[in-house]
């Protein structure tokens, strides 16, 4: 299964006022970035975080599962939950770093 790119415009809709939002489609699933910090994982139309040290407290309740075959395990983040959504994307923010361009051979 695939996500939905009404699905993938509505998480970015859910935390527009945390930063400049972006998506990116990849493999039929979507990285969310956050001034070009790739904070969200949209995969099956499931929004996946990091697990990081710096989430434990708060997303200790969340549930976990596999993004796609091959991956860690992530946490999943109920994007309806807005409180819990700004939450994690303010403690990332400061921790994730801009990707490196990578150049070609």
């Amino acid at each position: 299964m695939t996500t939905f790119q009404e699905f993938v415009e509505y998480v970015c809709e859910q935390i527009a006022d945390t930063g400049l939002v972006r998506y990116r489609k990849m493999f039929g699933d979507y990285q969310v970035y956050i001034n070009d910090k790739p904070i969200l994982l949209v995969c099956d139309n499931t929004v996946f975080v990091k697990i990081l040290p710096e989430l434990d407290s708060l997303m200790s309740h969340a549930e976990k599962n596999y993004p796609y075959p091959g991956a860690k395990e992530w946490y999943m983040l109920d994007i309806e939950n807005n409180e819990l959504a700004h939450d994690v994307v303010e403690i990332l923010l400061p921790i994730i770093q801009v990707p490196k361009k990578k150049s070609r051979k």
